[in-house]
């Protein structure tokens, strides 16, 4: 993987020569533009804020060429922040955060706030629909018909092989993901309520569960919020043939649920022959596991 190179500061340039330089990035010889990229490599994150300015320039090409650039090396950072982040972060971390950051890595335009703001509406909508009501039922009832009927929220079947189903803001733009990616929105959702809502790491599938004094409900996010019982988990985990052992129908910590998450994605862009992109993701679960 590219990156800056940092190690001897590059010689200092007058702005004809940085314009001069950031010009051939436009080149047709693809030689001369891999040239000029890693000149560009050498002056570090300055480099960046020398072709922010190109961003908007008139020439197709050129822009073009500045625009990715620029995703690249923004890419780049966020990635060894996520990695960073991995290492430092305890069991109970952030989850909302956390999936936020992973995105970045692979989307690094994403506009955090944008998807906050948008959970918080969705909750506020579902606070006012729920109300004073006291039926667990009832409660999940309202919050599955507004989430997987009026939002549209699905499971996407391909997702094994589709990587934007494993990045939660590209489950939210398109409406459709894997299971525990849905099953991450409907947390973030039952937390702002204040629910007693938890992640169930079952093998092979995820799924959340309300529980409190009165009622445990399983709720299967991947099939529009259908309610399971103890007893259908445990059949499917006999029928699967993984057999009842401790943890599989247990609470799941956020930062288990963040590995589950990276683990994914290295399944996934394995399969679809990324390797570097595996590489990366690789890298958040030895980060995660240390």
């Amino acid at each position: 993987m590219q990156m800056f190179v940092t190690s001897e500061p590059a010689v200092a340039l007058s702005e004809g020569q940085r314009t001069a330089l950031i010009s051939l990035l436009a080149d047709d010889d693809p030689a001369v533009y891999q040239l000029i990229k890693s000149k560009l490599l050498t002056f570090g994150p300055t480099a960046l804020e020398w072709l922010r300015p190109y961003a908007l320039s008139s020439e197709p090409k050129l822009r073009r060429r500045v625009l990715a650039f620029i995703a690249d090396e923004t890419r780049r950072a966020n990635h060894e922040r996520f990695v960073e982040y991995c290492r430092r972060k305890g069991e109970d971390l952030d989850l909302e955060e956390a999936a936020s950051h992973l995105a970045s890595t692979r989307f690094p335009e994403i506009r955090h706030e944008g998807y906050t703001a948008l959970y918080d509406a969705w909750a506020n909508e579902l606070s006012e629909r729920v109300g004073s009501e006291n039926s667990s039922t009832i409660v999940l009832d309202r919050i599955n018909r507004f989430v997987f009927e009026e939002l549209g929220f699905r499971g996407d079947e391909h997702y094994a092989h589709e990587p934007e189903s494993c990045y939660l803001n590209r489950i939210v733009d398109r409406r459709r993901g894997n299971p525990i990616g849905l099953c991450s929105i409907y947390l973030f959702l039952t937390r702002r309520l204040r629910l007693p809502v938890t992640g169930i790491g079952l093998p092979g599938h995820f799924i959340c569960r309300y529980q409190d004094s009165k009622a445990e409900i399983y709720i299967d996010c991947f099939r529009k919020g259908r309610f399971l019982t103890k007893a259908d988990c445990v059949k499917y985990l006999l029928r699967a043939n993984y057999g009842i052992a401790d943890g599989h129908l247990s609470p799941v910590t956020p930062k288990r649920i963040l590995l589950r998450m990276c683990n994914n994605l290295v399944s996934t862009y394995g399969h679809l022959e990324m390797a570097e992109e595996a590489t990366k993701a690789q890298c958040y679960v030895k980060a995660l596991t240390r």
